[in-house]
């Protein structure tokens, strides 16, 4: 197996779409972006529930197949602005040979509706992720059609993941990565050390960059799940998650970082054709740690006839409304009492100053109505 060098690494420039500059993206100006400019290497697959298109683009000469796909769920854009970031670095500084050992199939925006609205789950409220088995929507029949259409090597499944999420307790878990397990005893199989020998080259790459940003996502096996069934089903699935980084809810520098990790992860399928050299590497990827809010104020004395004096969780929500291109950030009571066990990305100690509100106590899935002062 060809080994990857440091003078390697630096061959890959990112360069951002301006096209596509904000985390939301009309699905009508993502198809017609892809139509005027790579009519020839897209196909129409089939159309979403309220009959929006769904492109797959193809690129590449290998022998390597390789199948990905992103925005199954509709709020998660990150993995559909790398793709776009992708083909516009290499197009304005290619990578000698990249296409040649690799054909890439790449769904677009396979949950169309949901993406328009900023929603999880499809426009009849379906979690696609969690459709395998019983194929309730079209989305889903949709990816399984294509997927066994022919012969892949490998799959992508790309996501999104909270803010929740650390790597240390300290570090935001910017990107996570998971070899799914093919039943519930998580078993270390041959199609397991192929994804895992993925990631452990897209670890050992991006690590000098942020060195501990990079977590390791949960293996519990998802009997209903598409990553879980088509590893069971004899491809090698690689799950990206795209999360937080210091101070970037518009995931700026995680759009950056998930761009570096395709590349890498579709450098290392070409290059390693199935071996499963180095997979060991994939173990020494921190484990995700549920740790954060997005703020908490600490020691909160609320107005009541009583002392009581406690911590108050938020939470951003992200809402799209039709007068905004891009996504709102709005805050939200999520936890109230003693959240020491919990940190926030920002923390308020609100010791000796007055919390004000029309309201007695701040409401648990209510926005935040309140004023420190």
């Amino acid at each position: 197996m060809q080994k990857f060098s440091r003078q390697q690494n630096m061959l890959f420039k990112y360069f951002k779409n301006v096209n596509f500059p904000n985390r939301y993206i009309s699905p009508k100006k993502l198809f017609l972006y892809l139509e005027e400019n790579y009519g020839e290497e897209i196909q129409e697959i089939g159309k979403s529930t309220l009959g929006k298109p769904i492109y797959l683009f193809s690129k590449g000469e290998g022998n390597i197949s390789v199948l990905a796909w992103s925005q199954m769920h509709g709020n998660e854009s990150n993995a559909t602005l790398a793709m776009l970031d992708l083909l516009t670095s290499l197009e304005k500084n290619p990578v000698a040979d990249f296409w040649d050992k690799i054909r890439l199939d790449f769904i677009f925006m396979l949950n169309p509706d949901g993406s328009e609205i900023w929603t999880r789950r499809n426009i009849l409220e379906i979690d696609i992720n969690r459709d395998f088995l019983k194929e309730s929507s079209i989305e889903m029949k949709i990816l399984k059609k294509q997927a066994f259409s022919k012969k892949y090597d490998y799959a992508l499944n790309l996501h999104e993941q909270r803010t929740i999420f650390s790597t240390d307790f300290e570090n935001p878990a910017t990107l996570s990565f998971l070899s799914p397990s093919e039943d519930v005893d998580r078993n270390l199989t041959e199609n397991r050390k192929k994804s895992m020998a993925v990631i452990a080259e897209i670890y050992q790459q991006l690590k000098p960059e942020i060195p501990n940003n990079i977590g390791r996502y949960t293996d519990t096996f998802y009997p209903t799940s598409s990553g879980d069934n088509f590893m069971k089903a004899g491809i090698p699935v690689v799950l990206f998650e795209g999360g937080h980084f210091i101070d970037d809810y518009k995931r700026e520098k995680t759009r950056e970082f998930y761009t570096k990790a395709l590349f890498y992860a579709l450098q290392a399928i070409g290059n390693l054709k199935g071996e499963v050299s180095g997979y060991e590497s994939y173990f020494e990827i921190p484990e995700n740690k549920e740790s954060h809010y997005d703020i908490i104020y600490r020691n909160v004395r609320l107005n009541t006839d009583f002392e009581c004096v406690l911590d108050i969780a938020v939470q951003y929500k992200e809402i799209k409304t039709k007068a905004s291109e891009e996504i709102e950030f709005i805050p939200y009571v999520v936890e109230v009492g003693d959240v020491g066990k919990k940190k926030g990305w920002k923390e308020i100690d609100c010791t000796g100053k007055k919390f004000v509100c029309d309201k007695k106590y701040p409401k648990i899935d209510a926005p935040v109505e309140f004023q420190i002062i």
